[in-house]
């Protein structure tokens, strides 16, 4: 038996089963003829798709020779043509069969899959500012696609936002080659530090050690600007200080905050200004 999110529409019902069934969740239209061989080849390739996806999108088929009203109304000129419909609108189209890499992808941004919910809500998680719900978000996500290095990456922040240097470090050391492994290597000195420095010390420091090892508690803490303010200071009096440790903790921790936070660029020309 055929399942309901696999249909076959007309004139008749377009409207109901298409436009307003698009409101509930996403509808892909497969325009096809019984004379169109490529359609014969991309039909059953859609009807797979609908069937793993259990009813995140409908699949309709329409017979364009039998609606020509339908076909008209949506400018179907050449086949096989796929239109996506989301609230009642077109949202996403095709025409020929593509690679069955970029069909699935096609499909996939239609209808996302669980667990790429999951790492939408971690990232989301993570810019509110909620690092702890940001982390179980990406740890679910990651126990189905554990070598998904954009939300290793994720996960790895959320650690050091919440000054977790320790267990970041550990997944840092064995970051897969990926488009996000620079990145995560300039997280690596923040690690390290929040892991060395605790977060009570009792010894006896110069002036630019207690400033550094206060500067770390103070990032651990979440207190990121009051943290980049006193590197600056250390910088301004020894650029070289630790061997060239602070400037790449201070580098670290705007990429901590990511490139798209507002005081990000301020604070790369305080850097070079202390440098150089």
């Amino acid at each position: 038996m055929t399942p309901d999110f696999i249909i076959h529409v007309d004139e008749s019902d377009f409207e109901y089963e298409v436009l307003q069934y698009s409101t509930q969740a996403p509808v892909l239209v497969d325009f096809w003829a019984t004379w169109c061989v490529a359609c014969r080849v991309l039909s059953p390739k859609l009807e797979a798709l609908a069937l793993e996806a259990e009813g995140r999108f409908r699949l309709a088929k329409l017979n364009v020779d039998e609606n020509e009203k339908l076909a008209r109304r949506f400018k179907i000129r050449n086949l096989p043509a796929v239109k996506a419909f989301v609230d009642g609108n077109v949202v996403g189209e095709f025409t020929g069969i593509p690679a069955d890499e970029g069909l699935r992808a096609f499909v996939r941004r239609l209808s996302p899959a669980p667990e790429d919910l999951l790492f939408a809500k971690g990232n989301s998680l993570l810019e509110l500012g909620e690092y702890g719900e940001s982390e179980q978000a990406y740890r679910k996500f990651l126990s189905v696609q554990p070598d998904h290095s954009g939300a290793l990456l994720g996960l790895i922040r959320a650690l050091l936002l919440q000054g977790e240097g320790q267990t970041a470090g550990i997944l840092l050391k064995t970051f897969p080659a990926s488009s996000e492994y620079a990145t995560a290597q300039q997280l690596k000195p923040v690690a390290r530090a929040f892991s060395e420095v605790k977060d009570e010390w009792s010894g006896t420091d110069q002036p630019l050690e207690a400033a550094f090892r206060n500067s770390v508690r103070l990032a651990k803490r979440g207190n990121i600007f009051a943290a980049l303010d006193g590197f600056l200071d250390i910088l301004r009096k020894d650029r070289h200080y630790r061997g060239g440790e602070v400037k790449d903790i201070f580098v670290g921790l705007l990429t901590l905050l990511g490139d798209a936070h507002p005081e990000v660029p301020q604070y790369r020309k305080d850097l070079a200004s202390a440098l150089f």
